[in-house]
């Protein structure tokens, strides 16, 4: 008989989270950081810069959505995008241990 393996921290386990902050001066619209996002969260802005390009914004309502992975930047070749980590905020009952 087979058994199912269980994570014993389970329930500590957070999901990750981002914060995405745009340079909207470096974009030149190449649209690699919304191809590329797992979750789905950017979106071209009805804006131009100064280049006359539309920038990438966070689509409304997913602000919370990031997950912190990386690959805007990494696909940016302007360095327009960059994601700050969110670390989580211990629970009560962790502070305890």
């Amino acid at each position: 008989m087979r058994t199912k393996r269980r994570l014993l921290n389970l329930d500590k386990l957070t999901k990750p989270k981002g914060k995405v902050v745009f340079i909207p001066e470096r974009c030149k619209e190449c649209g690699l950081c919304i191809e590329y996002c797992p979750t789905q969260i950017l979106e071209y802005s009805t804006e131009f810069n100064e280049k006359g390009y539309h920038y990438p914004i966070i689509k409304p309502g997913k602000e919370d959505e990031c997950v912190g992975c990386g690959f805007c930047q990494e696909v940016c070749p302007d360095f327009a995008i960059y994601v700050e980590l969110i670390e989580p905020k211990l629970q009560s009952n962790d502070a305890k241990e």
